[in-house]
């Protein structure tokens, strides 16, 4: 279809008449458009960048300064000097209006090398304004310009937040380095999130000079300027300083080949006040005109749109090429040569781009052959274009679509083809790049979801209703993604492995969702059929994929008690390349295998694992409300473990502030069984039993398994012996299949407790204590019953079975397992002084009273000296030494470079390890023990 021609414009005051506003691109088959043409939607404004866009080559284009022209640009040494000046400051403010030149000015002065060391140089966009995308640009920023910044300082994984840690690490980084750090950012006035300023602020106040951050902009940012003004610690060149004098508006000229009389100049200089772009702009017209000299005098400022009257002047000057290049490539905010002929269907582009640079035309080179319009001129010519040929915006962003596709830049041309309505093509990016898992779990997947969600249900596409099919998982709407999935997966190509893994991808979101062992399996079979055919380059960009599914099959093989499956599949998930992109699925894959430690009776390892994905957690500036929620549960039922009920209520409280965590099977049952276990902490069995009902009506109705049957039942068999009612525990195993250790020993206690089958349970207890693979607790419980069944026999093993039990429990200090059984505990340790007197750590109530001639210990005695203790890991003796120098823990924190909770968890496990109750107490102990002498 050809394109609509505008109505001829009037004659040019060069007398020139302007040619059509957008030509006819020639046919080229290797970068034909799709016949049908894209539903027109509202203008839209650039398309915006992902979180951090890996392997993007237009990053690059970003995090390094344009270079001046050669010819045309004007240096302006004056400034230069005053730049230098600045420098010494720790905030330097370059703020004018559009086309003052500031830019170029700045670049100029790093290209000379006039700066107090290594540069980092980021120009913003409108979509930077969330601080997990702003840092991890920044970020990106100081490696390319400055190198050397360690992995250990971490990168966003959302966009909406950033931790503070990682800000400290950063800071501490750059007051690491010999000399100070330059950072500039371009294009300021995009930026106004207060919270981001406060963060940016933050950055400034604990670099304490070494950063040097320059910001240029049209508008003063939100930063707490009249501060820095007080404590002399800003430098500001204004619009008064940027404007030309009449000496360099003089010289603009002559760079553009006008060598004209001083009232000319005087004219232009004042009908313009200085204002570089518009100098620009009218040599650029005055070049075409008859008379140079008498055009630059007749010029006359006019109230209004005097940028609008320029620009068109200039316009009209250029060649029908040219004008035809910047009018199709104004919808781009950074251009190829290549990409401005795929636009044009001409072989011009890099010609013209490279002229239109040494003329100074608005035309700025970027690295690795990329130019950028100047965000003026581009929003003008795209008023030009949307006036001239509306209709043909979208298919020119198609075009676009199709060439950033073929050069490895996914993102750029998938907002293209979002932003043109082009959702078949826009579908088809996302499946084909291997990259349907980011809008299920990656750093950006809020914006994909919200871009996706617009996809008109009329899009039938096999891509497209994949990708409908994965937002219906992103709103737990697991039926329906799958009634999709039945419908498509037949007609996917068996070739197509991006199809095929899509499906997958599907298949196994919807069987966590759903619980089904059935489609996890099958899901499973078929991914392992088409991991191998993934390409190596695509695996690398997108690790969240094979992660995500791992992360699902894993969850699905946990709900269904298959723990040693499920521990594979997770490691899968846990292993994956840190990143952004995969930060929030390594962090529920070791919360989840911490899950399984702690349903093996290992509540120690299970601590550890959620410590280590804390940390990975703060590296990565996950949120709190984004992290799992399995986290807390596991750290509710191992505090239960250690019998402290209200730390355990606490964690779970945090859950309960999270959205519902019903989408969950594995986590709405975790957290009805550890909330019940909580009640019977308290000595509530009635209510424990009721909450367990409850979450078997409502939170399970509709998904169950046999893993989960047997949670219930055991938890209700507990809550029945708790209510001294034997019978009715052995009752409520009943048609339950009971497989896994744990269960298998509360079934053993109510089968004692009734009276049943005495020989078999004592043997299956005796099973479970010399099996190597059970967990402490699990043994412990086990060692107890055994102890508890020799003491009412008169067995002489029941004091050394309870000594074993004690030594089994005392490394995590295992206290739940003692008091389950307290009255028999505190009556059996009266006749054993020497085994109490060894256990100090039990609570005083499970151990004799004072008056019995036992000698006692506070139950937070510490270890005698050369006692042996759990080793300290190398964080925990870092915060042990900062401990002993009195800091507070948010002093521990900022001096480590963590979050004040990843202190508060650390300073417990030394407490833990060392058997002791305060900060104080532990530093004590580890200095008598010699646990803080230099290595």
């Amino acid at each position: 279809m050809p394109y609509t021609r505008a109505a001829p414009a009037p004659p040019s005051r060069t007398g020139h008449s302007s040619p059509p506003v957008l030509a006819p691109a020639p046919a080229s088959p290797a970068r034909a458009v799709p016949a049908s043409t894209p539903t027109l939607l509202p203008a839209v404004d650039p398309p915006a960048p992902e979180l951090l866009p890996n392997g993007d080559p237009m990053l690059a284009t970003r995090v390094r300064p344009p270079s001046p022209p050669a010819a045309a640009f004007l240096p302006r040494d004056r400034l230069l000097g005053r730049l230098d000046a600045a420098a010494l400051r720790p905030v330097t403010l370059v703020n004018g209006p559009a086309g003052a030149g500031k830019t170029l000015l700045v670049a100029d002065w790093l290209a000379r090398g006039r700066l107090p060391g290594p540069a980092g140089w980021l120009t913003l966009e409108p979509s930077d304004n969330q601080p997990g995308t702003f840092w991890a640009y920044v970020r990106e920023a100081l490696q390319t310009g400055v190198a050397g910044l360690p992995a250990e300082v971490g990168a966003p994984a959302r966009a909406e937040h950033v931790e503070p840690s990682l800000l400290l690490r950063l800071a501490a980084w750059i007051n690491a380095r010999p000399r100070p750090t330059v950072l500039v950012l371009d294009e300021c006035e995009h930026l106004d999130n207060l919270r981001l300023a406060e963060q940016l602020h933050d950055l400034v106040r604990h670099t304490a000079g070494r950063l040097r951050l320059v910001l240029v902009g049209r508008s003063e940012p939100l930063l707490p300027l009249h501060r820095y003004r007080a404590a002399d610690e800003l430098a500001e060149i204004r619009a008064g300083e940027l404007a030309l004098d009449r000496a360099e508006t003089a010289a603009v000229l002559e760079r553009h080949g006008l060598r004209v009389g001083p009232d000319a100049v005087g004219a232009v200089h004042h009908a313009l006040s200085g204002w570089t772009a518009g100098v620009r702009l009218l040599a650029l017209a005055a070049q075409e005109a008859d008379d140079p000299e008498a055009y630059l005098g007749r010029i006359d400022a006019g109230p209004t749109a005097l940028s609008d009257f320029l620009l068109a002047e200039v316009l009209r000057t250029q060649p029908a090429p040219t004008q035809d290049l910047l009018l199709r490539c104004s919808i781009l905010g950074r251009v190829h040569p290549d990409l401005a002929d795929a636009l044009t269907g001409r072989r011009d582009g890099r010609r013209i781009l490279e002229r239109l640079h040494q003329d100074n035309a608005f035309t700025d080179a970027l690295p690795d052959g990329w130019y950028r319009l100047h965000p003026m001129f581009a929003g003008i010519l795209r008023l030009h274009l949307r006036a001239a040929a509306p209709e043909r915006a979208d298919e020119l962003r198609v075009r676009a679509a199709h060439w950033l596709a073929g050069h490895g830049e996914y993102r750029a041309a998938l907002d293209h083809a979002t932003a043109a309505g082009a959702w078949a093509l826009a579908a088809r990016l996302l499946v084909d790049e291997f990259a349907l898992g980011e809008l299920l779990a990656g750093r950006d997947a809020t914006r994909l979801c919200a871009l996706f969600a617009r996809m008109p249900p009329t899009e039938r596409s096999p891509a497209a209703e994949l990708v409908r099919a994965a937002v219906h998982l992103t709103r737990d709407e697991a039926a329906s993604a799958l009634t999709i999935l039945e419908h498509v997966e037949p007609l996917l190509p068996a070739e197509r492995t991006a199809l095929q893994l899509a499906a997958v991808l599907v298949r196994t979101g919807a069987a966590r969702l759903l619980g089904s062992a059935p489609l996890a399996d099958r899901a499973a079979r078929r991914a392992g059929e088409l991991e191998h055919r993934v390409p190596a380059d695509l695996a690398e960009r997108h690790p969240e994929l094979l992660a995500l599914m791992a992360a699902d099959l894993g969850s699905t093989l946990l709900w269904h008690g298959r723990l040693d499956e499920a521990e594979r599949a997770l490691e899968r998930a846990a292993r994956a390349p840190l990143s952004p992109a995969t930060a929030r699925l390594r962090h529920d894959a070791l919360c989840r295998l911490a899950l399984g430690d702690y349903l093996r009776g290992r509540p120690g390892r299970a601590e550890r694992r959620v410590r280590q994905a804390d940390e990975e957690a703060d590296r990565s500036s996950l949120p709190p409300e984004s992290r799992t929620e399995v986290r807390d549960l596991v750290l509710a039922a191992t505090a239960l473990e250690r019998d402290e009920p209200a730390e355990a209520g606490a964690a779970l409280h945090r859950t309960a502030g999270r959205p519902a965590p019903d989408h969950d099977p594995v986590v709405t049952l975790g957290i009805g069984v550890v909330r019940a276990k909580l009640l019977l902490a308290q000595g509530r069995p009635d209510s424990a039993l009721r909450l367990l009902d409850e979450t078997r009506r409502h939170g399970l109705a509709d998904r169950t398994s046999d893993w989960s049957r047997e949670r219930l039942a055991v938890t209700a068999c507990a809550a029945h012996l708790a209510a001294g009612r034997p019978a009715a525990a052995v009752a409520a195993l009943d048609d339950v299949p009971i497989r896994t250790p744990d269960s298998l020993v509360v079934a053993a206690r109510a089968r004692l407790a009734a009276g049943r089958d005495e020989q078999g349970t004592l043997a299956g207890l005796r099973a479970l204590r010399d099996d190597p693979t059970v967990g402490s607790a699990t043994r412990t419980r086990a060692l107890l019953l055994l102890a508890q069944a020799g003491a009412e026999r008169d067995g002489p093993d029941s004091a050394r079975l309870l000594a074993e039990a004690l030594a089994v429990a005392e490394p995590e200090r295992l206290c739940r397992p003692f008091r389950e059984c307290a009255s028999w505990v505190r009556r059996r340790l009266r006749g054993l002084p020497h085994v109490a007197a060894a256990h100090g750590w039990l609570p005083a109530d499970l151990r004799p009273p004072a008056h019995d001639p036992v000698p006692q210990r506070s139950a937070h005695a510490a270890p005698a000296a050369g006692a042996p203790v759990e080793p300290l890991t190398g964080r925990e003796r870092e915060i042990l030494l900062c401990a002993a120098r009195l800091l507070s823990t948010q002093e521990i924190a900022e001096e480590l470079y963590v979050s004040p909770n990843t202190v508060k968890t650390h300073l417990k496990s030394v407490n833990r390890k060392l058997r002791t109750a305060s900060r104080r107490d532990a530093v004590r102990t580890a200095t008598r023990l010699r646990l803080l002498d230099a290595p």
